[in-house]
């Protein structure tokens, strides 16, 4: 059976680190193979990508470029990482997906919904995350919680409003698709992490019923 392909968003400072550990933690124990991602990077030359987005140049990067490579360094992972590992059976849980592109590119940069919907197209024919949790924080909250970890990279100093504009696509994008689950990653970790907990188990559970019902329909139609 083909794997599943888990993505976790949010704003900096939503704690997708600690969530994306006991995802893969509880993934292991309902015995899947798992494979971990992040984007941009994944792969020797989408890391390199994810320098050159991140660094801090003297120059003016534009919202075009900041795009391109952002997807260039998505097909990569696509292509070298996470469409080999699902075939295997594997599944992935990605530190973001596309999702992000449209939330912080499309919201907080605001590019045209016409070019994001071009390029994703171009990039990812279709392709999308079987589920997806969004970890909602507010943005004050959010990067003070960033600022704890350290020095802010070039993303991460756009500004409040800014972040405020990527979370209203955020919720917005969310609304539109079911495969979006949003978690308050306002409230203590302990309960972010039941939730989450949760969510997964739910769907491991749903999935592996649609799987063994699968095998039973196949079965009988070979026996007729």
């Amino acid at each position: 059976m083909r794997g599943k392909f888990i993505v976790v968003e949010g704003l900096e400072g939503a704690g997708k680190s600690s969530v994306i550990g006991l995802i893969v933690q509880a993934l292991k124990g309902a015995g899947k193979r798992v494979e971990q991602t992040r984007e941009p990077g994944g792969t020797p030359m989408a890391e390199a990508i994810r320098e050159c987005v991140k660094h801090d140049w003297d120059e003016t990067v534009s919202e075009e470029t900041e795009l391109l490579l952002m997807y260039a360094a998505r097909v990569q992972l696509l292509t070298n990482k996470i469409l080999p590992s699902l075939d295997a059976g594997a599944w992935v849980v990605g530190d973001r997906h596309d999702l992000s592109s449209q939330a912080y590119q499309g919201g907080g940069r605001g590019v045209s919904g016409k070019t994001m919907s071009a390029i994703s197209d171009i990039a990812l024919k279709g392709f999308k995350p079987d589920l997806t949790l969004y970890l909602d924080v507010e943005p004050a909250v959010g990067l003070e919680r960033a600022r704890g970890r350290g020095e802010l990279d070039r993303i991460e100093q756009a500004g409040l409003a800014f972040f405020e504009r990527t979370r209203a696509k955020y919720l917005s994008l969310a609304k539109q698709d079911e495969s979006i689950v949003v978690v308050s990653a306002m409230q203590p970790m302990e309960k972010v992490h039941q939730d989450v907990i949760a969510i997964i188990n739910d769907y491991v559970t749903n999935t592996s019923s649609e799987s063994s019902n699968m095998a039973r329909n196949e079965s009988q139609q070979g026996k007729g």
